[in-house]
């Protein structure tokens, strides 16, 4: 039985380079990076100083009174998806047939240590109501479900820095197994907070590049010395392609295959060989009826950190073939937004979606000596052309307890 075909018809996004996609991707093929220092106080007490915050305040969108029901990743999620919805030219769609996959990685971390701050200092009658929707991790799913009446299932993966990634690839699903037409899907997070940077930093994750932030996010860079946590949400619209020709939509991509698997290895450490990302990779690349000579561009989960960035490296020369090397071009645009966790592989995927719309691809910054361990063709420093006819290309998002999901993207 031939599979659905599934295509994506909007995207939105808050980063910290530009509060909507058009910024963003600019800022992207500029090799601009989003890293600055924190202007609060609290940073002073920890040993990094400095994150990816996104680059336009929700308040800049969002009304007050609406903002003090909602945690920042609501809000997050909300703003992105109000630009994908629209973006998709506002689909008309039965409410039973518009679903909503929307994942973070932590949840609602800032309204569980503000509100506990709060039944510290006043007392409970002064904790808020919302406390509990705000923090679920559903929230924002469940924020986006109510905004556009979506009734045919709202749905949270939640697999840590791969959420956002099975998120998309669930709503591939999702549409392919029937249960819908469109589904709003993707990922948010918004955990920057003193006692969530002490707590990487206590595990030596973070890169501790005080005096530079700029260059601080490396991936690949031999002197990298750990990840640059960030903030924002990626949304998109899938829609099967059924649906969209009916209603004439723009088609960006269409989403291909997804592959999902688990390393069992380590509840942090990814394994050093790579075994569990190169299978995700075939999987996706079965789902999709593709070879891996199709496979033209990978958008990497390459964090900046010692031990994840070269073993990706193996897995994708693994799973594409020897000649990769001179095939594939592979970019991290976590050199410039830092690691969104939760929302990294949506923001990612929209990278990736528009390297194949537009035909160019963005370059990996802050590689001032290459890793000689790394074993596949790096963009760097300026974009690239992404070679013409029916070519696809790959997001990888992997995630702490061994989570490792690739979606594979093709030119529309």
């Amino acid at each position: 039985m031939a599979k659905t075909d599934v295509v994506v018809t909007g995207l939105g996004a808050t980063t910290p380079l530009g509060g909507d996609v058009a910024t963003t991707w600019s800022a992207l093929l500029d090799g601009r990076s989003g890293i600055t220092a924190l202007p609060e106080e609290w940073h002073e007490s920890l040993p990094v100083h400095f994150a990816g915050r996104i680059a336009q305040e929700p308040s800049e969108k969002l009304p007050k009174p609406r903002m003090r029901r909602l945690d920042r990743t609501q809000q997050f999620a909300l703003i992105a998806a109000e630009e994908a919805w629209a973006d998709a030219g506002s689909p008309d769609v039965d409410p039973l047939r518009l679903g909503v996959v929307v994942s973070s990685g932590i949840g609602g971390i800032l309204t569980i240590l503000e509100q506990y701050d709060t039944f510290r200092e006043k007392g409970w009658r002064r904790v808020s109501p919302f406390t509990v929707p705000m923090l679920m991790p559903n929230s924002p799913a469940a924020a986006i479900s109510l905004e556009y009446t979506a009734r045919a299932g709202s749905h949270v993966p939640v697999s840590a820095c791969a959420s956002s990634a099975e998120a998309i690839a669930n709503g591939v699903d999702m549409i392919r197994a029937g249960r819908a037409d469109v589904v709003i899907a993707g990922g948010t997070e918004a955990a920057i907070h003193p006692l969530n940077i002490a707590s990487f930093a206590s595990m030596r994750a973070l890169s501790t590049r005080n005096d530079d932030p700029r260059t601080a996010s490396r991936p690949w860079d031999k002197d990298r010395d750990g990840f640059v946590m960030g903030e924002g949400a990626g949304i998109l619209i899938l829609e099967s392609a059924e649906h969209a020709a009916k209603r004439g939509a723009r088609v960006y991509a269409h989403a291909s295959g997804v592959g999902y698997t688990n390393d069992a290895y380590d509840i942090v450490q990814p394994d050093p060989e790579g075994a569990g990302q190169s299978r995700a990779i075939t999987q996706a690349l079965a789902d999709a009826d593709l070879r891996p000579e199709d496979i033209v561009h990978v958008n990497a989960h390459a964090t900046s950190t010692p031990a994840g960035d070269v073993g990706e490296t193996r897995a994708i020369r693994s799973a594409l073939g020897d000649s990769a090397t001179d095939r594939v071009a592979v970019t991290s645009t976590k050199s410039m937004t830092g690691h969104l966790l939760g929302g990294a592989g949506a923001v990612e995927s929209i990278a990736t979606i528009l390297a194949l719309h537009d035909g160019r691809i963005p370059p990996t910054i802050n590689i001032q000596e290459l890793d000689p361990d790394v074993v596949v063709d790096i963009v760097r420093d300026k974009p690239r052309d992404m070679p013409g006819g029916d070519v696809a290309a790959i997001n990888e998002s992997f995630g702490f307890g061994g989570h490792n999901v690739a979606v594979v993207f093709r030119r529309a």
